[in-house]
C-alpha cells in the first residue's frame, strides 16, 4: 500500500545525495513539505529543483550538524516554513578512509564519530524538543548493518553506526508515552556516492558484495522505501527498531 503524507513536514538531513536525496524525493512524492538539508548547498538545490519539477513542496538548508545552534536553528526553519515538524531522518554521515585499527588516524576517528554520532545526537535533541510541543511526530535515523556487525577497515564507521543504533533505541524507550515514535533503518552496500570512487577501493568493495545473497547492491530508492514506511501510519506500533535493509546479508 503507498504511504501518504499529505500535509506533513519532514526533515531531511544529508538529503544532497544518496539515500538523503532519494528520501526526500520519495517523500515529496507522497505529498510531505520537505526541508532538504546538508553541508552541500548546491546538492539540496539540485534535490529541490528535482521534488519542484515533479510538482512537489521543499526548500533547501546549509547545516552542520555537528553544530548544536546550526541544528537547533534547522528545526526552527523548518517549523518557520512548514508549521510543524512531524517526520525527520537524520541521515547525514561520512565513512572515513579504510584502515585496519592500529593505523587508524586519530583524528580521523574523532571526525566520523563527530558527524555521525554527535550530529545524529544534536538532531534529535532539537527534533524532540519541538515533537514535545507539539504533541508528537516520528524520527527515523539512518544507520547500517556496520551498526549490527563488524565492518572490517572502517572501525570509526562501524563505532559509529553501533551507536547511532543505542541512541535510538534509548530515546525511543524515553519518548514512547510521548506520542514520538524513533527507528532506525540499518541499509548494507547501497548505489551512493559513498560506496563509489576513493570511498571504498574496488576490491573490498567486491567482497562485500560477494557477501549479499542478493548478489547486488540495494538501490537508494529501497532504503527510502523502508525509512517512509516506519515513519507511516502503518508502522504505528513499531518502535526502537533497527530495520534492516541488506538483501539478507543480516542473516547468513
Amino acid at each position: 500500500m503507498m504511504q501518504t503524507f499529505y500535509n506533513t513536514s519532514v526533515l531531511v538531513t544529508g538529503g544532497a545525495s544518496g539515500i538523503g536525496r532519494a528520501t526526500a524525493l520519495a517523500f515529496a512524492a507522497a505529498g510531505a513539505k520537505v526541508l532538504v538539508a546538508d553541508r552541500q548547498a548546491e546538492g539540496s538545490a539540485e534535490t529541490v529543483s528535482r521534488i519542484e519539477a515533479a510538482g512537489g513542496q521543499a526548500m533547501s538548508a546549509v547545516v552542520d550538524v555537528t553544530d548544536a545552534n546550526a541544528v537547533a536553528d534547522l528545526v526552527k526553519t523548518a517549523v518557520h516554513a512548514f508549521g510543524s515538524l512531524d517526520v525527520a531522518v537524520n541521515n547525514a554521515g561520512i565513512l572515513g578512509a579504510p584502515a585496519p585499527l592500529h593505523d587508524t588516524d586519530e583524528d580521523r576517528f574523532d571526525q566520523v564519530l563527530n558527524v555521525n554520532l554527535r550530529g545524529v545526537f544534536l538532531c534529535m535533541k532539537y527534533e524532540i524538543r519541538q515533537m514535545l510541543k507539539q504533541g508528537g511526530g516520528r524520527i527515523v535515523n539512518v544507520a547500517s548493518l556496520a551498526g549490527l556487525v563488524g565492518f572490517s577497515g572502517f572501525a570509526p564507521y562501524a563505532t559509529s553506526k553501533h551507536a547511532v543504533l543505542g541512541l535510538t533505541k534509548t530515546a525511543a524507550l524515553e519518548y514512547a508515552k510521548s506520542n514520538i515514535r524513533i527507528n532506525a533503518v540499518c541499509p548494507s552496500i547501497i548505489e551512493t556516492p559513498m560506496t563509489t570512487g576513493e570511498h571504498i577501493p574496488p576490491e573490498l568493495l567486491a567482497k562485500y558484495l560477494r557477501a549479499h545473497p542478493m548478489g547486488r547492491a540495494g538501490k537508494p530508492e529501497e532504503v527510502a522505501n523502508a525509512i517512509l514506511w516506519l515513519a507511516s501510519e502503518g508502522a504505528s506500533f513499531i518502535n526502537g527498531v533497527g530495520l534492516t535493509v541488506d538483501g539478507g546479508a543480516f542473516v547468513q
